[in-house]
């Protein structure tokens, strides 16, 4: 005969477990949206790229600051989320500005951007999300940057929406993880994919080193507000130059600004020594602290730009 006892144990106990292990379902179940979201971003990451956010379209209304003809609902109607994704610039290679070898670094990080842009959008596409990519440069040349200074679509701006982080004084997205020394490129989509919540820490620190080496004066600071006035023409002019010299673009603005973890990885020059680089170097071309910058920008280029 059963023990009574033991089975009225057994009994009451059962529908504990019951409802634990229920409980415990519900934990580990994620919606759909968050796992789609997971996945592109993991399919991102394989592809190549380094960060990789997700922005709701409705974030361009509601921040008000992009022209509505600019915004990813007024380009795509169908668009549900832009995902903006981007790829470091190395920066012992920017250092070296203006060099061949920062000009194929960026060519590279741009072939890069448009490969992982077209084979996301169709991923995204052949698992019944509509999707396509717009290259990380929307103009055929400098010269029709010069006439035509306003891009179709701002990567920048969407990656502010997405969360990636803050503009700076420079017009540059500023990011924790490398500063401004980030290339982007961004997809439309019509899945609804959740965004992260939009950075209200500006990382940009005001320390206006950007303005102060520009080759061209083309930042200036404003008391206003922290996004700098930008001379579009003169810096587009200065890259004309550059590319006649064989190595575009400049990047300065980019290579001297002290945030971003990127610099304590490299062990990078510090603020005060890219201050007197320009001097320096014109002073002792065989300065030590700058030689094998000097060196990189005296091979494969034409001209005599070394500082």
């Amino acid at each position: 005969m059963a023990n009574p006892s033991r089975s009225r144990s057994a009994h009451r106990k059962a529908p504990a477990r019951t409802r634990a292990d229920s409980v415990a379902r519900q934990v580990t179940v994620r919606p759909p949206s968050v796992r789609l979201q997971q996945a592109v971003a993991s399919r991102a990451r394989q592809l190549g790229v380094s960060v990789v956010g997700f922005a709701p379209v409705e974030r361009w209304a509601e921040y008000g600051e992009v022209p509505e003809a600019y915004r990813p609902d007024s380009i795509w109607p169908q668009a549900r989320t832009v995902v903006t994704f981007g790829v470091p610039m190395l920066l012992p290679i920017i250092d070296s500005t203006p060099s061949i070898n920062y000009q194929e670094l960026y060519n590279t990080a741009n072939r890069l951007l448009d490969d992982v842009g077209y084979r996301l959008s169709v991923w995204l596409t052949d698992r019944g999300h509509p999707s396509f990519f717009l290259p990380r440069d929307g103009y055929g040349s400098l010269e029709v940057l010069l006439q035509k200074p306003f891009a179709g679509f701002s990567h920048v701006m969407s990656a502010k929406y997405a969360g990636l982080g803050t503009i700076g004084l420079s017009h540059n997205i500023i990011t924790p993880e490398y500063g401004p020394r980030l290339r982007l490129a961004s997809l439309f989509t019509t899945a609804e994919i959740p965004g992260a919540p939009v950075r209200t820490e500006d990382y940009c620190n005001g320390c206006r080193v950007c303005e102060r080496l520009c080759p061209v004066n083309a930042l200036e600071h404003r008391d206003d507000v922290l996004i700098g006035n930008y001379d579009k023409a003169a810096c587009t002019r200065h890259h004309i130059t550059l590319r006649g010299e064989k190595h575009w673009p400049c990047g300065i603005c980019v290579k001297v600004c002290p945030v971003g973890e990127d610099r304590k990885v490299y062990g990078s020059y510090t603020t005060g020594e890219y201050l007197r680089e320009k001097e320096s170097i014109e002073a002792n071309p065989d300065d030590p602290r700058y030689r094998g910058l000097v060196h990189l920008r005296r091979h494969g280029s034409s001209g005599d730009r070394i500082a």
